[in-house]
């Protein structure tokens, strides 16, 4: 088969934990954890070729891939240090509303230094480079920056996977734009693996299947990542917590009140470094109407925890691409998205997948 070729925007933890990731499948063949499989229509994990990148900090503009990736303020686990030297430099892109003001409060260590350079041409770069698609991976509540390389892309010709809760695929006007090029589109804000969303997301479901009356429900997230450094400005997190809420609440026949469900990040502790603690509470009523409660702590480290379901999903927008389908790809983007266009239950989105993969849909 032949290389995918790939771009990202944002060169932080999630990037390097894919670029990780991907090396670390391609020497053990053997390991599939964390993936759909290890084929996936033909393509293997080793089949996919970083061939342009962008960023605006300047620790990382200018540097070759392989050092930016471990370079500050990224501080996720590296699990697999035995990377190729690859010949690509990351580029400046635009900053936009990329980086917030509080940011320049907190020691550059953790924080964001902007380069001092022009941006570069980045629909020129996708082009020359040879890209087949980009992968969003900008600050939470960066809309016009995202909206940029969206746009980027259909000029470009390039697929676009977005990563992050500013809403492309789930908004009708910019599907609209990915389906009359026949470009394809997955979005929108990534699931983990095994993250808070999916966890509350099921036992929602599970209340459901029970029986069991679901009153009021919360799910509080600590990180000590720049992701939860950024969304110390309350301002941005309007579209996070439109995307975690109702990702929750597909899960309902009857979604709750607003004032009974509180979903999204809660506070940054540096020393957590890319380590996510969430809580969930879920309080609601069985037989009888007798009231019960449950309470869930989950620990993971955040980065590494969507890197498998990027994976899946650059493979599928590959088949898509060789398959010349164009628009909203709804199979893979409910599967590994909190805000896809259209939300399924998880089972039914892995099965969606699997005849997507095998050819039985175009989904």
């Amino acid at each position: 088969m032949s290389k995918i070729k790939i771009a990202t925007a944002g060169i932080g933890n999630c990037a390097s934990s894919l670029l990780q990731g991907i090396e670390r499948h391609k020497n053990t063949p053997e390991n599939t954890i964390g993936l759909l499989a290890y084929d996936v229509g033909g393509y293997k994990p080793g089949d996919i070729d970083i061939v342009a990148a962008f960023d605006v900090d300047k620790r990382k503009v200018g540097k070759k891939l392989k050092e930016a990736i471990f370079s500050q303020p990224n501080c996720t686990t590296v699990f697999y240090d035995d990377l190729p030297d690859y010949p690509i430099e990351v580029q400046m892109g635009p900053v936009l509303d990329g980086v917030s003001e509080h940011m320049a409060d907190y020691n550059a260590d953790n924080s964001f230094v902007i380069a001092n350079l022009e941006p570069c041409d980045v629909v020129r770069v996708l082009k020359e480079s040879g890209a087949e698609l980009l992968i969003n991976y900008l600050p939470v509540g960066s809309t016009k920056a995202v909206e940029f390389y969206a746009n980027a892309c259909l000029e470009a010709g390039v697929g676009f996977i977005n990563a992050m809760p500013v809403f492309i695929a789930s908004n009708k006007e910019w599907a609209k734009k990915f389906q009359e090029k026949n470009i394809p589109i997955i979005g929108d804000d990534v699931k983990s693996q095994l993250g808070a969303t999916i966890v509350h997301r099921t036992l929602t479901k599970l209340f459901e299947n029970r029986g069991v009356v679901l009153d009021r429900t919360y799910q509080l997230n600590f990180g000590g990542n720049t992701d939860f450094l950024n969304m110390l400005n309350r301002k941005r997190l309007s579209t996070k917590k439109i995307s975690k809420t109702q990702s929750v609440q597909s899960e309902l026949k009857t979604p709750l009140a607003d004032q009974n469900i509180h979903i999204g990040p809660s506070d940054y502790i540096p020393w957590l470094k890319d380590n996510k603690i969430c809580h969930i509470r879920m309080e609601g009523r069985g037989f009888g109407g007798v009231p019960l409660t449950l309470d869930v702590k989950l620990s993971v480290e955040d980065a590494p925890n969507s890197g498998g379901v990027m994976i899946d999903a650059i493979r599928c927008m590959k088949l898509a691409l060789d398959r010349q389908i164009g628009g909203n790809l709804n199979a893979i983007s409910a599967y590994s998205m909190k805000s896809p266009p259209v939300q399924y239950t998880d089972t039914t989105a892995t099965k969606m997948v699997e005849e997507f993969i095998n050819g039985g849909c175009s989904c």
